[in-house]
């Protein structure tokens, strides 16, 4: 307190944009102080915003507090991946530690924002890292291998299998050249099995980009005058897009009206119901806000692909889709398409432009009989098969590391140059701010060596030649911080009407739990943990405490 000017840029943020009241300036004359209110903590998902707005440090990140001076630090221009917006931001790094990471000003996408896991989860990138290639014994436990022992026991398990037995997931962290190289290796040994949609959402068949993408792009939030919530939680999957149209609906008077569960957003909107049902009743014209759509001149419907995740998931993207043919969500005149679907996975749209769309889990009667999970992690314990064997590539020892019989370690997104594609379908680049541990490796050079013992070799051996065969695959994935348009929104909509399911009529559920935890990055930080073990303390407090405990 005896750096505080008294400034209150804090308690506005707090509450103009984090949409929360619970610091404020207590006290008169000399005692006064800014402080939070008795038995209240900050609970806003963009909270740690905050201190880059401090003028005088009276407020520190205190992961990165009295940890280095200033001109120490290196400075990488990168993209965040903790969400599937890819908000602009820049990493600190002195050595080989992470010491902070802050938002870049990008006012296409995140404006000067970025959400608290985004800011402070990098700690988990410092336990339970895969460093070594490990293969499981007959007792459970694990036994290192060296990497030319390692390259030798996998190809000869991708050798010992038919091509029709094995199937191969596509992680959450995933970038844009690794995917290439897994989908070239996979395909040269006849392997169509591959997919990217962990728990399946129903996204038809993807053929055209509209049919998966933020179509309206993300600063067209403030300009709708009318937005249809259908499913999720939007200041839980995307608490900065939340933060814009929280400024919309302050600023513009932006009607919002939510089908699904009634969160908590920070703004006031319109709570239609939480079923299905209610989302048929607008699709038919029969409920009261369908006539609200039809009289709006710019209205938008962000899904949230949760909710194309349920059983009935094609019929809900079917009535999405029937409300935007009769109304003015999808104008051609106008060059506006406003069926928007939200991905919560950085990783999914890039594979979407590749063609990674088997979607094994549900076409596929036969389960395989060899899994290869490229950083997947995020998947129902069903989806791996008991007697299939699974090879596990990635950085961190979390879910898919638990399942593995062969573990390859890789890079983390921080620790390597990759593409990504947000849900807008904006290309994005990441940067090695530092290098990967141990004796791990990035993807794609994994594969290629992988490639070779195989006996059939990938046609590239560095980044720059891997990048011209993304380019014949898919040009625009070459043409960073561009938006390709895709121009068939009429034609995608009718495509997705085929379908002969019916909706259930179920509520929509939560799909995330805790924010603070979403993903292997965020579930090994001792910073997420105590943020949940301070929101969540009932509902997650002996898992926590004993994760807490650990570290």
């Amino acid at each position: 307190m005896t750096r505080c000017i008294h400034c209150t840029r804090c308690i506005r943020f707090t509450e103009q944009v984090g949409g929360e009241y619970t610091i404020g300036q207590v006290g008169r004359g000399g005692p006064n102080e800014i402080s939070s209110y008795i038995e209240k903590v900050l609970t806003n998902e963009l909270s740690g915003n905050t201190v880059d707005l401090c003028p005088v440090g009276a407020l520190n990140n205190a992961q990165s507090s009295f940890q280095a001076r200033p001109w120490e630090l290196k400075h990488h221009y990168t993209t965040d991946v903790m969400d599937a917006m890819g908000a602009a931001t820049e990493i600190h790094t002195r050595g080989s530690d992470v010491i902070r990471i802050l938002p870049r000003v990008n006012d296409e996408v995140n404006e000067e924002w970025i959400s608290d896991k985004s800011r402070h989860a990098f700690d988990g990138l410092k336990k339970q890292r895969l460093t070594v290639p490990m293969v499981k014994k007959d007792d459970g436990s694990f036994a290192e291998l060296k990497w030319p022992e390692a390259m030798t026991l996998l190809s000869k398990k991708l050798k010992s299998y038919a091509p029709a037995d094995m199937a191969g997931m596509i992680g959450t962290f995933t970038d844009i050249e690794t995917i290439t190289a897994f989908r070239d290796l996979m395909h040269r040994l006849n392997v169509d099995n591959i997919d990217a949609r962990t728990n399946a959402p129903k996204l038809g068949s993807a053929d055209f980009r509209a049919q998966y993408l933020f179509n309206s792009r993300i600063p067209a939030v403030e300009e709708a005058d009318l937005v249809l919530l259908v499913g999720g939680n939007l200041r839980s999957e995307s608490p900065v897009l939340n933060a814009r149209l929280r400024k919309a609906v302050g600023m513009n008077g932006t009607d919002v009206g939510v089908v699904g569960n009634a969160a908590d957003l920070a703004f006031d909107y319109q709570h239609l119901g939480n079923t299905s049902k209610t989302l048929q009743e607008i699709a038919d014209g029969t409920h009261p806000y369908a006539e609200k759509i039809r009289k709006a001149e710019r209205a938008m419907i962000i899904v949230s692909a949760a909710a194309l995740e349920r059983s009935d998931g094609e019929a809900v993207l079917a009535a999405v889709n029937k409300i935007g043919e009769n109304t003015s969500v999808v104008s051609q005149a106008n060059y506006w398409n406003g069926i928007n679907i939200l991905h919560n996975e950085i990783s999914r749209a890039g594979a979407l432009d590749l063609g990674v769309t088997t979607n094994w889990n549900l076409n596929h009667q036969r389960q395989p009989k060899l899994l290869y999970l490229i950083g997947a992690d995020n998947f129902r314990e069903e989806d791996i098969p008991s007697d299939a064997y699974v090879i596990y590539q990635g950085h961190t020892g979390d879910e898919g590391a638990y399942f593995a019989d062969l573990i390859i370690p890789s890079a983390s997104p921080i620790e390597k140059q990759g593409s990504y594609v947000n849900f807008e379908g904006r290309v994005q680049q990441t940067r090695a701010a530092i290098a990967p541990p141990g004796h791990a490796r990035e993807d794609w050079m994994i594969l290629r060596a992988l490639s070779e013992e195989l006996g059939t070799p990938l046609p590239y051996d560095s980044l720059d030649e891997l990048r011209n065969r993304i380019a014949e695959l898919a040009p625009h994935l070459v043409l960073y911080e561009h938006i390709e348009p895709s121009g068939f929104e009429e034609l995608a909509i009718l495509h997705n009407q085929k379908t002969n399911q019916k909706l259930l009529g179920t509520p929509f559920a939560d799909p995330i739990d805790n924010f603070y935890m979403t993903d292997s990055i965020s579930r090994t930080s001792s910073t997420m943990a105590k943020c949940t073990e301070d929101v969540n303390p009932k509902k997650h407090s002996n898992f926590r405490k004993t994760v807490y405990e650990m570290y």
